[in-house]
């Protein structure tokens, strides 16, 4: 039979804690918690006043809308020039 290696340490036995149950948003029947719905709510309002926010505050916003406005008359002036020419005006 072979001796115990010398390098192998005991260690001591730790009971394992208990696991607390996580808190889930749905009840047992499916339906959602009314703090996850109040908690969704204001995550979705609080992105969205940021979102304008960020939007506005940008200089480079007010240059995209001018760009888009621009090129939305240039496609009715062509629009308005191809009619022209299929009118043979």
């Amino acid at each position: 039979m072979t001796e115990p290696d010398p390098n192998i340490i005991d260690a001591e036995i730790v009971e394992t804690p208990p696991v607390k149950a996580p808190e889930f948003d749905y009840t047992d029947g499916g339906v959602p918690t009314f703090d996850y719905v109040r908690d969704r709510i204001e995550n979705r309002m609080a992105t969205s006043i940021g979102a304008n926010e960020l939007a506005e505050g940008m200089p480079e916003a007010k240059s995209i809308d001018e760009q888009m406005a621009e090129r939305e008359q240039a496609g009715r002036d062509k629009l308005e020039e191809i009619r022209r020419q299929l009118r043979g005006e």
